[in-house]
């Protein structure tokens, strides 16, 4: 075993880099945010083979006061705080004072800077050596430019690892681009050996917020998202989310940011996904960009060392918030009647300010509105009246259609005349006739509303089971032989914490050490392996704090439930059956897809219908 011995600075320097400089988009990630800390309000960022020949941050902030700047390639050294106090509340995104030395100690720096209160600007370089440069002055507006150039030079094992310069580029380019959406008062420019590839100015509105957002994630997740806003005493969170229609294949298109910084947080990643559940097919991931603001004493900004990951003092209070916000803005999206267009839009909710930008009505909706056209007359297929225990019966829907009766034909026989004027109009139409058995088709203000029918109805009485489900007691199953299920002191703790809890959902168990005897299990999940259901349970637990394992398994047996309860393909609905359907998806939550994240419907409005026809050409 060899003696112990110090060190050399350098070495250090090059040890402590590893952590801090990863790879090009490392840099570029310090440095940028440097700049924010600093107050600029816009940043260049250039770059050349792919940030190992050159990386150039320039800032118009607040600048370095020359006789700092060779300290600020010392390490430890920082403006940002000064007293442990002061990591209680971290309010800027880099404060170890490690970026500078680090990056120096594997590259070529230099460093140009100049503060309001100076005449002219002063530069400082480093080059991986300990020997300290006096900085000396230089021609520079206000504000500070970082050069790096040759990066891992000097740490040939660290360089080899790099990929090709496209591969290092896009990294570089993704990490620019999250900052960007954290940060919209400021202004990017982002090129790549002399090529702009991302441009951004200020966004003081919402509508150029949308914008940025849309150069970030594509317009179609800007035009398929819905607006958030929800505000506590403690926290706010704010941003887009996705409708169930707009889904990935992974999670490649959620940015979540704690007051300004971006984060990749599994308790985070688990509320959101946690919200969409039921409306999206399996394997399938929602995007989303949301701003969650926090009390700074209320966050552990240091708990990881490139600070991507964050600890919440109160991490279920955290993660409830933000399951909550999110699954409300989901569930109120309605269908809705607005200056004569279909669109998706969400419906008052206590202590919420939820709302979506919409288009306004274009050109041909509002000739189409005054317009004079010719009524439509259809034929619809005689049918059996449908069975009174689905709902749908005359009685139940003589409100909804006795607007409807004006358009009835007055000889009492089959054909219907539906009128061109639609003032009025309920947001999805009223039902004209069905297709193949399959498809309602509804004539709206908008124009063709065309709805599944069965993927409709699944959704509505889902829903409705699930609602007497949670307003009655959950009926639990006495077991003949309680199970024995010996699991470990912490899993043992997490029960006794979350006793009372899993009893409300009907699963009874009792503790004896470390062992749990399980008496009752909720009737629904009568046929459930116990033991197993109970430690998915435990697991999850002690991972995110709360499990859903229980309510995920009841409502997957009702949405079995209510996929068989549906009305089928094929089955010929009557004219006020379809109405009654039409007005149930206006006045349910998630409508807009079934239990397994189908849509249920879509419309063609009169723009459409006409490019297919090729009116007005």
């Amino acid at each position: 075993m060899k003696r112990i011995h110090a060190l050399p600075p350098q070495l250090v320097n090059q040890i402590a880099a590893g952590e801090v400089v990863e790879r090009p988009a490392s840099v570029v990630k310090e440095l940028v945010e440097n700049a924010l800390d600093a107050g600029a309000t816009q940043v260049s960022i250039d770059i050349e083979k792919g940030g190992v020949g050159l990386i150039r941050i320039s800032d118009n902030g607040g600048g370095i006061h020359h006789d700092d700047l060779s300290l600020s390639l010392s390490r430890h050294a920082t403006s940002k705080i000064q007293s442990l106090t002061d990591l209680e509340k971290v309010m800027s995104l880099g404060f170890r004072g490690e970026a500078l030395p680090s990056i120096s100690s594997v590259s070529r720096l230099l460093l140009r800077s100049r503060t309001k209160a100076d005449d002219t600007g002063w530069q400082v370089q480093g080059d991986g050596t300990e020997i300290e440069t006096e900085a000396t002055p230089v021609a520079h507006p206000v504000g500070t430019t970082v050069e790096v150039r040759d990066l891992f030079y000097n740490t040939p094992a660290r360089r080899k690892f790099l990929k090709q310069d496209k591969t290092e580029f896009a990294h570089i380019d993704t990490v620019v681009r999250r900052v960007a959406l954290s940060r919209f008062s400021v202004g990017f420019q982002l090129t790549h050996n002399s090529k702009v590839v991302f441009q951004s100015a200020p966004a003081d509105s919402v509508e150029l917020q949308q914008q940025r957002v849309a150069k970030v994630c594509g317009e179609a997740m800007v035009e398929s998202a819905i607006r958030v806003e929800q505000k506590t005493d403690a926290l706010s969170l704010s941003g887009w989310a996705s409708l169930p229609t707009f889904s990935r294949s992974q999670g490649d298109m959620q940015y979540f940011y704690v007051s300004g910084r971006m984060i990749r947080d599994k308790l985070i990643t688990h509320a959101v996904k946690l919200a969409y559940k039921d409306v999206l097919f399996g394997g399938r991931f929602p995007a989303y960009v949301l701003f969650l603001t926090i009390d700074p004493s209320e966050v552990d900004v240091n708990a990881h060392p490139t600070k991507q990951e964050v600890r919440f003092r109160e991490s279920r209070g955290v993660h409830d918030f933000v399951y909550g916000c999110v699954k409300q803005a989901i569930a109120n999206v309605r269908p809705e009647h607005s200056s004569g267009t279909v669109q998706m839009a969400l419906a008052e909710a206590p202590q919420s300010q939820l709302d979506m930008a919409m288009p306004e009505p274009n050109e041909a909706q509002r000739s189409y509105s005054s317009a004079a056209t010719p009524s439509y007359r259809v034929r619809s297929a005689s049918a059996p009246a449908y069975s009174a225990g689905a709902g749908y019966t005359q009685a139940s829907v003589s409100d909804q259609v006795s607007q409807y009766a004006s358009l009835q034909n007055p000889d009492g026989g089959d054909d219907i005349g539906v009128e061109s004027d639609t003032t009025g109009m309920p947001a999805l139409g009223y039902a004209i006739a069905q297709l193949h058995g399959i498809y309602i088709l509804s004539q709206s203000e908008a124009g063709l509303v065309l709805v599944d029918m069965h993927a409709a109805h699944e959704r509505v009485t889902y829903e409705k089971l699930k609602t007497a489900v949670s307003q009655s007691r959950v009926i639990s199953q006495p077991l003949l032989l309680p199970i024995q299920v010996t699991v470990s002191h912490a899993e043992a703790e997490i029960f006794e914490e979350h006793k009372a809890v899993l009893e409300q959902f009907g699963l009874l168990a009792m503790r004896h050490g470390e062992v749990l005897s399980i008496r009752e299990i909720p009737a629904l999940l009568s046929h459930t392996d116990g033991e197993q259901l109970l430690r998915d349970i435990l697991s999850d637990l002690l991972e995110y704090g709360q499990s859903d394992r229980l309510e995920a398994m009841q409502n997957h047996l009702l949405a079995t439930m209510a996929c068989h309860g549906s009305v089928r393909a094929n089955r010929q609905l009557t004219l006020p059956e379809m109405n009654a359907l039409l007005r149930d998806m206006e006045n349910t939550e998630r409508s807009g897809q079934c239990n397994h994240g189908r849509p249920t419907w879509t419309v063609l409005d009169m723009k459409q219908l006409d490019q297919l026809f090729m009116r007005g050409q």
